[in-house]
């Protein structure tokens, strides 16, 4: 089946109360699929109640982990064969390099992406400035590489655990400037906190504000410190 045949699924979770006014979006990372995020609402429907919430399996399957959507993760927005966090760690100059490489496979996924975020806030019939997306790790990449290029701006981007890609082409590209988050954990393993301060100098060179926090000792993860923080954010600004 073609990319362009495809669609995106996942689960969802209605607005605590009333109809849809915000909708937030949840962006699992690799090895995932849509079920390992959409229990974050449960965190934020206090502060957020008119908010839905969906977390769309990423499109293709790891070959040889896992399941489909619903039996256990193993899907991948693209694929990371070359990914190396150690080499990140060894020598932090070669970064950019790493991220330019990981821009393709972000490239190919956004359509498909994309056109699930069109679909879904048509049909909550939401403006889109009431759009939240969040990521962790690889859905962070993805979040932030389709949320700067909409047409109209999102509400918010909040990103775990992940990293820019295709930093040098983000001026000439970002269509928004939305609010955004980064939150990271000191003790990543897999996406080095250097990750995030790459972000972080790639958003400042294409004049994009961001806010961050690091939580000390944190591995790749979210803590009940982060989801403190990202609630908060999301209220703010949707």
């Amino acid at each position: 089946m073609s990319q362009s045949a495809r669609h995106l699924e996942g689960p969802r979770l209605p607005p605590a109360r009333g109809a849809a006014q915000q909708l937030i979006v949840l962006l699992h990372g690799y090895g995932a699929d849509g079920n390992d995020l959409i229990e974050l609402a449960s965190h934020w429907r206090r502060e957020l109640p008119g908010a839905a919430f969906v977390a769309p399996h990423a499109p293709s399957l790891i070959p040889g982990m896992g399941g489909g959507p619903g039996m256990g993760g193993g899907r991948q927005w693209f694929g990371l064969n070359d990914y190396d966090p150690t080499q990140l760690r060894r020598d932090p100059s070669r970064a950019g390099g790493v991220y330019e490489a990981l821009l393709q496979g972000a490239e190919q996924a956004a359509p498909l992406l994309d056109a699930f975020l069109d679909a879904e806030m048509a049909r909550l019939n939401l403006a889109p400035n009431r759009l939240g997306l969040v990521g962790f790790s690889q859905g962070t990449m993805m979040a932030l590489h389709v949320g700067l290029r909409r047409a109209a701006a999102p509400g918010a981007i909040l990103g775990f655990s992940g990293v820019l890609v295709g930093a040098e082409k983000l001026k000439a590209q970002a269509k928004a400037k939305p609010p955004i988050l980064l939150v990271h954990g000191s003790a990543d393993d897999v996406v080095p906190m250097e990750g995030m301060f790459d972000s972080l100098n790639g958003l400042g060179a294409a004049e994009i504000p961001a806010r961050w926090h690091l939580c000390l000792g944190l591995p790749h993860a979210i803590d009940p410190v982060g989801l403190k923080l990202g609630g908060h954010f999301l209220a703010q600004n949707l």
